[in-house]
């Protein structure tokens, strides 16, 4: 039994319907690698004085180690995945079975290390800015129709405007981009972001 176990993480492991031995088994890896263990939204997350070094969350066809930096870390192997091609810091290791974890067990704990050693020494991911992010066309025509809109836009906070314009470019068909358009342009005249409440 590990002396660093967190009562509070019991919980997800006894819940845990899928990938039960394979979160045991990145368990007792991230515990070797001498970090606090804790749980942030709602999945085991280990930490390294307070600040978040990598999660572990159950997916359907995968589990996965999300390194929070992991833009930082020395890809050797190739085995980090991007999630999606906006996710700028985040870097996932997928496992299928415990066998695999088990065998990747020195390379993980090495993946660990390092991403501790990034939140040692301060560094952090340079994220593209609001204006590399392109604006969909029927977003920018409608901004273009309506002033009050764009002045709107422009004074929300550059996270929120990153939200909408990922929001708005994620559809295929632009009848669909319109639809997402139309629907969140009272929003950002009443100058609230796509979640806030």
């Amino acid at each position: 039994m590990h002396t660093r176990m967190n009562p509070k993480v019991d919980g997800f492991f006894h819940r845990a319907k899928q990938w039960q031995e394979e979160f045991e088994a990145l368990r007792s890896i991230a515990l070797d690698c001498q970090l606090t263990e804790e749980l942030k939204w709602g999945c085991p997350c280990y930490t390294h004085d307070g600040k978040n070094v990598v999660l572990m969350h159950g997916f359907k066809d995968y589990c996965a180690l999300l390194f929070f930096k992991g833009a930082l870390l020395k890809d050797v192997h190739g085995l980090l995945v991007q999630q999606t091609k906006n996710v700028q810091a985040a870097r996932q290791i997928r496992f299928t079975s415990a066998r695999e974890i088990t065998s990747k067990k020195a390379f993980l704990k090495a993946c660990i290390q390092e991403a501790a050693a990034v939140e040692k020494a301060g560094l952090k991911v340079k994220f593209r800015k609001t204006t590399e992010f392109s604006i969909p066309e029927e977003f920018q025509s409608k901004l273009d129709a309506l002033p009050a809109l764009k002045t709107a836009f422009t004074a929300l906070t550059p996270g929120r405007q990153r939200a909408y314009l990922i929001h708005f470019s994620a559809p295929k068909q632009s009848k669909t981009r319109t639809a997402r358009v139309e629907k969140y342009v009272r929003r950002i005249l009443k100058g609230k972001g796509l979640n806030d409440q």
